[in-house]
């Protein structure tokens, strides 16, 4: 496939997804159309050898695998990983505030956002509503009002000569966004808003009272290829759905004989410590259900642990031409310049020598060139799933990942080569 068609797969997938549930629910329709089917965690599994399956858990995590022709015990699970999450602004559960004839909405900060780019955009609202239907039961439906309804206005320089002066924002008091103009007298109940807002779709006609919700704003500007020859991607939530959208992709294309899986966790922008996060069981009780039954399944599954591998994929930093500086000299990865590998002494990467030459040969084989990325010794490292997944499985683990300019902005730049050379490289994984 070509990157440009490739590219379009991807950006329709990004528009399609401004939560994390929304990416889950576009992930599972992609696994729906390739044939595979999905297991409830409270049933029973029966799995076929050679089958296809997909479990989600929370709306907005989901791992899907292939079961492979081959003995687990013999050859393990090719696993990677990705998170669907991305930093945002959240909205508070009681989030009306008035305040000079304007209305606005009480957000609280998910993750390492960049603030300053969520000012002066055509923000929208998406995420998760729970809800009482006319017969008391509780449901949940997904909601995304798509259109520009709320902004967050930058304080005039005339009022501010100072503002670019080491400018520090407090996020209590200035990412409120504004969403309507409204009289002294005129009510206005958010939650009433998202119940007519929730009725017009079909499914949910019924509902009654919104219970609760997970709703987060979002920018609804699209994702496009940019640069004078379209060398670029720019899009929200590059960090880390361009991730999941290759990496299921890989999984749907790869070939049957290998068990191999697609880890997609929430929670990751926050400490991955929850029940649909790395840090959670997710992953290990799907592993121990695939060995459910055999004796000593407890061996059997450390012997496959053994066997197995996991590519964690995160986006990595791209050395940016106005902050050459912030980069280890030896360690600055291009755009399009291939997958990065990300090495970091302190374990904030689970990359080791022998995972490193996995993936390295991997490139080497489908002939994509990567390049690798060490943070400098006096600035602090990010992490990724990779460590806590090693940690809790214990299978060997290498970060990668494309790299991106404006990781945490509202609009992030990765390569419009990146993706499907990464694309190329994990399938190759999973066939290897």
């Amino acid at each position: 496939m070509s990157a440009s068609r490739f590219n379009q797969g991807l950006l329709d997938f990004l528009q399609a997804s401004p939560t994390a549930f929304h990416a889950v629910a576009s992930l599972q329709a992609m696994l729906d159309e390739a044939g595979f089917t999905q297991l409830h965690e409270k049933d029973s599994w029966s799995l076929d050898s050679s089958g296809r399956y997909y479990v989600i858990r929370n709306d907005s995590a989901i791992i899907a695998f292939k079961t492979g022709r081959e003995v687990l015990l013999d050859n393990g699970i090719r696993i990677a990983g990705t998170h669907t999450d991305s930093p945002c602004l959240k909205i508070k559960p009681n989030p009306e505030i008035r305040q000079q004839d304007y209305l606005q909405l009480g957000v609280e900060v998910y993750g390492g956002a960049l603030f300053t780019p969520w000012f002066d955009r055509d923000l929208s609202i998406a995420g998760r509503l729970n809800y009482q239907d006319r017969k008391g039961e509780i449901r949940a439906a997904l909601l995304d009002v798509r259109e520009a309804i709320a902004v967050i206005p930058s304080l005039a320089i005339h009022l501010n000569r100072t503002v670019h002066e080491n400018r520090t924002l407090n996020p209590q008091k200035e990412l409120q966004p504004v969403v309507l103009q409204i009289g002294e007298k005129q009510r206005f109940d958010f939650d009433a808003y998202l119940l007519s807002m929730l009725r017009k779709q079909a499914a949910h006609r019924s509902a009654q009272k919104i219970l609760a919700h997970e709703l987060y704003l979002y920018d609804t500007q699209a994702p496009a290829v940019v640069g004078m020859e379209g060398q670029f991607i720019a899009s929200a939530r590059l960090d880390n759905l361009l991730s999941c959208y290759v990496a299921c992709q890989s999984l749907i294309k790869s070939k049957i004989q290998h068990a191999s899986m697609l880890v997609c966790n929430d929670h990751e922008e926050v400490g991955s410590a929850s029940t649909s996060g790395a840090q959670g069981p997710f992953l290990k009780s799907i592993l121990q259900r695939l060995v459910v039954g055999k004796q000593d399944a407890a061996e059997v599954l450390q012997r496959i642990s053994s066997r197995s591998t996991f590519l964690s994929i995160d986006n990595a930093h791209g050395v940016h031409p106005n902050y050459i500086e912030k980069h280890d000299d030896q360690h600055r990865p291009r755009l399009n310049g291939g997958p990065v590998i990300k090495i970091n002494a302190n374990q904030r990467y689970a990359s080791n020598s022998e995972s490193v030459a996995l993936f390295k040969s991997i490139c080497d084989r489908v002939k994509v060139p990567y390049q690798q990325f060490v943070m400098r010794n006096d600035m602090a490292c990010g992490s990724t799933i990779g460590p806590i997944t090693a940690t809790e499985t214990g299978i060997n683990s290498v970060d990668v990942g494309v790299a991106t300019f404006a990781m945490h902005s509202i609009r992030e730049l990765a390569g419009s080569e990146d993706p499907a050379a990464l694309a190329k490289v994990v399938t190759g994984y999973f066939n290897r």
